[in-house]
């Protein structure tokens, strides 16, 4: 059956707190981000529907999340990270440790922990030093992006066009502080982004939590942060648009998130999934590194 977004709210909560004490109404409300008259009227239809049984999910209410599951994880990791020189003259960026962690880790054991064993790593520059994540990651496995150093990172989506349906789609140089915004299912497709008052960085307009448009720098927007997913339609419509977009004139230096909010943003309806400054950082500069970790400072 489909499930309403708030019925897919209120069902992947509880599936997270399986095996834990039997929630209050209010409780739910809260874990869920729903109000509580919303969360009793949805309640009262998923139980009358068997999918639920004392804020339990059952069997028929897994059978209903189903859909709704994230099967692959795929990060972007080819680019040379030219801003965090010299320490990317011999690492490539997501390989960088931050107080004794890689960044790439951080991200990796949020996908692992919510089950998705499906991970594509799409390497070029030092690509070969990845092999490391494969003690730690064993199922990882490796798309390799030659063009790395004469494209953008469009030329690595490229390579994983066919696989971004019901998958998350990471840059790999994101160091995840809140693991919890990586979750075993997602409603839609969407993009993480910050409400924010004024951003120079790349951000969203958003009309009702839609994204309407991508640009650099802007005033009452959402700042982006490069970490999607995409569902099994848009991800399908994703492979033929990705390549069409790379092989316009200009079309390997685009980014690839330019494809559909930018030239194909008619043909989707991309959400904002909302976080903040604390849950994730962007490590730009070498003098940023430092600042987060002081063994950089000598």
């Amino acid at each position: 059956m489909e499930l309403t977004q708030t019925q897919f709210d209120i069902l992947a909560f509880l599936e997270g707190q399986q095996g834990g004490p039997e929630l209050t109404q209010r409780a739910l409300a809260k874990g869920a981000g729903l109000a509580v008259g919303t969360v009793n009227k949805a309640v009262l239809k998923l139980t009358e529907d068997g999918l639920i049984n004392k804020n339990a999910v059952t069997a028929k209410g897994l059978e209903a999340l189903e859909p709704y599951r994230v099967q692959r994880a795929i990060f972007l990791a080819a680019g040379f990270g030219s801003r965090l020189v010299p320490i990317t003259l011999n690492t490539p960026k997501p390989l960088v440790r931050v107080k004794g962690v890689r960044i790439i880790d951080t991200l990796l054991d949020a996908v692992s922990a919510v089950g998705i064993t499906e991970i594509i790593i799409v390497r070029g520059y030092l690509g070969e030093q990845f092999d490391q994540l494969l003690y730690k990651y064993p199922n990882v496995k490796f798309l390799e992006n030659p063009l790395y150093n004469e494209a953008n990172n469009i030329s690595s989506a490229m390579l994983a066009r066919y696989q971004l349906q019901n998958a998350y789609l990471l840059e790999s140089d994101l160091l995840l502080r809140n693991p919890k915004l990586i979750s075993k299912y997602q409603y839609t497709t969407n993009y993480l982004g910050v409400p924010t008052d004024r951003t120079d960085d790349w951000c969203f307009e958003t009309k009702g939590g839609i994204i309407t448009k991508l640009r650099v720098g802007g005033k009452n927007c959402h700042h982006m942060f490069g970490i999607s997913y995409w569902n099994k339609r848009d991800g399908a419509k994703m492979a033929g648009h990705i390549q069409e977009v790379y092989e316009m004139p200009g079309g390997k230096e685009r980014y690839w998130d330019q494809v559909a909010l930018d030239y194909f943003i008619k043909d989707y309806e991309i959400t904002v999934r909302e976080c903040s400054f604390d849950d994730i950082t962007e490590i730009d500069t070498f003098s940023e590194l430092k600042k987060l970790d002081e063994t950089y400072r000598v």
